[in-house]
């Protein structure tokens, strides 16, 4: 098996080739932050579903979301913040995704975000990935 060094990175690109392969139904390893990504992720519309099975080592199970052409909900997934280049930003210069179209995954004090919950309380942090 496999050493997993960025695990955002893994969750974007397993999201990313399953979305391209027309997949409904995505398995990945579990982890909190892979957990927390997903659920908002759900809760902004890009995915259907989100649950944590439990069958002894524990995995996510993605439900993928398409319109009724068959197109992707998720077209456009970037990593900003990488292992060897951490992206911050403060209140003041969160990034602007397709303008405001799309969304970023902030990592902050109080927790994961998107940038327009991050805007709202004034809150800077770490820009995990853009989404659109």
């Amino acid at each position: 098996m496999a050493v997993i060094t960025d695990p955002i990175a893994d969750f974007i690109t397993r999201l990313r080739n399953a979305s391209a392969v027309r997949k409904s139904v995505l398995d990945m390893p579990y982890s909190r932050l892979k957990l927390e990504m997903a659920k908002i992720l759900q809760s902004d519309g890009w995915i259907s579903s989100v649950e944590k099975v439990d069958d002894g080592f524990g995995h996510l199970r993605i439900t993928l979301k398409y319109d009724e052409h068959g197109a992707p909900a998720l077209s456009h997934l970037a990593r900003v913040s990488k292992p060897g280049q951490r992206v911050y930003a403060s209140r003041r210069d969160l990034p602007r995704v397709k303008n405001d179209l799309g969304m970023a995954i902030i990592s902050t004090s109080q927790g994961l975000m998107t940038n327009h919950d991050a805007r709202r309380r004034r809150l800077g942090g770490e820009v995990l990935c853009e989404i659109a």
